[in-house]
C-alpha cells in the first residue's frame, strides 16, 4: 500500500570492521584476538546506539543486515537528518551518505572485496520526518501557477517558503517575490528552469481538464509532459512531489461502495474518455513512487472542488436553474478549495507519502446542496436529459459532456480518514460555506 510505505533500501555496502559486525575468521584476512576483540566492542557500541534510539523513536534508524547466508545481523545505528549518517557514538559511515541516496560511494578505506553488509533504512512509523535545513533554503515549484488554485497555493505559500512558477498564462496580480516563468509545461525550457533553480519541491498543478480540446493535445499536456517532469525530479533530486489527481478517477458506478478507499481500483474512464489521462496520470505517479523512493511523493484525489474556480462542480452549482435527474438524488462530497490548499501545504511541511482522499464537510445529497446555494430545481428524465444535453454539447452551448451526468446520478464518494490520521487534514469550511462560495467566482 502506498500510503504505508515505511522502509526504503538503500543499494550500499559498508565495511562489517566499522559498524562492529560479527565477523567470522573465514572473512576476516589475517584474523586474531585483537580483530575478535574490536568486533565485540564495536557490537557493544551499536548495541548501545540502538537503545538511544529505541528511545528516541523521532530518529531514524539504519538496520545492518548480512548479504551472505541470508543471516541477520546485529542491530540498529542512529544518525541525524541534517547530517551525516554518523551513529550516536561518532561510528562513520561515510560523509556523502544521504536517505534513500541511489548512488553507491564506497571510500577506499571502506572497500575491500567479501566484508560489506545491505543497509535498510527505517522510519519510524506514525513519526513525522522533519525537513532539512537545505530543503527549507531550496524554492519550491509549482506548475499550473497561474489557475485560480494555483494563485492560491502561491499566496498562502510564498509567506514562508520561496516560491517560483511555470505557467504558459500570465499571472495577474503577482506577488513580488514570486518568479513565475511564462512557460509551456511541454517545452524543453521546464527542464533547463529546473536544472537552474533546482527546487525542493515540486506541486503539479498543471492539469488540463478542458473536454473540448481534442485528445492528442491532453495526452500531450497530461501525459507526455508529466513523464518528462518525473524524468527532472528523478535526475535533479526533488525531495517533495506533490501531484493533484482527482476522486474522478473512481467513477460514478452503480456498484460502487458508499466510500472508497486508496486502494478502490480506478474505473472512471470507463464511461468517460476525458478522465483517461487523468486516471494515466495518477497510475504514472504511483509507479514512480515505487521507482523512486527517495522522493517523498504525495497524490491527492479530492472529492467535487467547488468555491472561486472554474470547474465542472462549481459551475453546475451557479446556475440559476439547475437541472437533476428525475428519480435520482444521490449523496455527494464536495471540498471547498481553501481546504484542498490547505490539505497541500500540510503534505508539503510533512515527511508524508503516498496516495490520500480528500473530502469536505460530510456528504450531502444533490437537491440538499442546491438548495443550499440558493437555486432551484428542475427535474428531467434521464433520457430526455441525456439527449438533450449531447446535442447542446455539438452546438458548443454547454461545458457540460453527457457523461457528466453520472455524476448526478450514481454515488462515487471517498474515505479520507487516511488524510486525517496522517496529514492531521481537517476541513475547515462547513456544507453551507463551501456551497456558497461558488457565488465568490469573479
Amino acid at each position: 500500500m502506498i500510503g504505508d510505505e515505511q522502509d526504503a533500501s538503500v543499494g550500499y555496502a559498508i565495511d562489517t570492521e566499522h559498524l562492529g559486525a560479527e565477523v567470522s575468521p573465514v572473512q576476516e584476512r589475517g584474523s586474531g584476538d585483537g580483530v575478535l576483540r574490536r568486533a565485540e566492542l564495536e557490537s557493544e557500541r551499536v548495541q548501545r546506539a540502538a537503545a538511544r534510539a529505541r528511545r528516541n523513536s523521532c530518529k531514524p534508524l539504519l538496520e545492518v543486515t548480512t548479504e551472505q547466508g541470508g543471516r541477520r545481523f546485529v542491530g540498529y545505528l542512529t544518525g541525524d537528518v541534517d547530517g551525516p549518517f554518523g551513529g550516536g557514538d561518532g561510528v562513520p559511515l561515510n560523509k556523502t551518505l544521504r536517505f534513500g541516496a541511489k548512488s553507491q560511494p564506497r571510500p577506499s578505506r571502506f572497500h575491500r572485496i567479501g566484508r560489506y553488509h545491505a543497509l535498510t533504512l527505517r522510519w519510524p512509523a506514525a513519526q513525522p520526518r522533519p525537513v532539512k535545513v537545505s530543503d527549507v533554503d531550496r524554492p519550491v515549484l509549482i506548475t499550473g501557477i497561474c489557475g485560480r488554485l494555483g494563485r492560491r497555493v502561491a499566496r498562502m505559500l510564498h509567506r514562508e517558503r520561496r516560491v517560483i512558477g511555470i505557467d504558459r498564462r500570465p499571472f495577474v496580480g503577482k506577488p513580488k517575490d514570486i518568479v513565475h516563468y511564462q512557460v509551456d509545461i511541454r517545452r524543453k525550457k521546464t527542464r533547463d528552469i529546473i536544472r537552474q533553480e533546482r527546487p525542493s519541491a515540486i506541486i503539479h498543478l498543471g492539469v488540463m481538464h478542458d473536454p473540448r480540446i481534442s485528445d492528442s493535445e491532453h495526452h500531450a499536456w497530461n501525459v507526455a509532459a508529466f513523464q518528462r517532469l518525473l524524468d527532472d525530479v528523478a535526475q535533479y533530486d526533488v525531495s517533495k512531489l506533490i501531484v493533484l489527481s482527482s476522486a474522478n478517477v473512481y467513477g460514478p458506478r452503480p456498484d460502487n461502495a458508499q466510500f472508497l478507499d486508496e486502494d478502490a481500483p480506478l474505473q472512471g474512464s470507463a464511461t468517460f474518455s476525458t478522465i483517461r489521462d487523468l486516471v494515466e496520470l495518477d497510475m504514472l505517479t504511483q509507479s514512480f513512487f515505487w521507482k523512486r523512493p527517495e522522493t517523498q511523493t504525495v497524490i491527492f484525489r479530492p472529492a467535487h472542488i467547488v468555491g472561486p474556480v472554474n470547474n465542472a462542480a462549481s459551475n453546475y452549482l451557479r446556475q440559476r436553474l439547475v437541472p437533476t435527474l428525475l428519480g435520482y438524488d444521490p449523496m455527494i462530497q464536495l471540498l471547498h478549495v481553501d481546504d484542498l490548499v490547505s490539505a497541500i501545504l500540510l503534505a508539503l511541511r510533512s515527511s508524508a507519502r503516498g496516495v490520500f482522499n480528500l473530502a469536505g464537510p460530510p456528504p450531502s445529497p444533490v437537491s440538499h446542496a442546491i438548495e443550499l446555494a440558493g437555486r432551484a430545481r428542475l427535474p428531467v428524465p434521464h433520457f430526455l436529459f441525456r439527449r438533450a444535453l449531447e446535442r447542446l454539447w455539438r452546438l458548443g452551448a454547454t461545458s457540460f459532456p453527457s457523461p457528466e451526468l453520472d455524476f448526478i446520478r450514481y454515488v462515487c464518494m471517498v474515505d479520507d480518514r487516511r488524510a486525517h490520521t496522517q496529514l492531521g487534514y481537517r476541513p475547515a469550511h462547513d456544507l453551507a460555506a463551501t456551497v456558497r462560495a461558488v457565488d465568490d467566482f469573479a
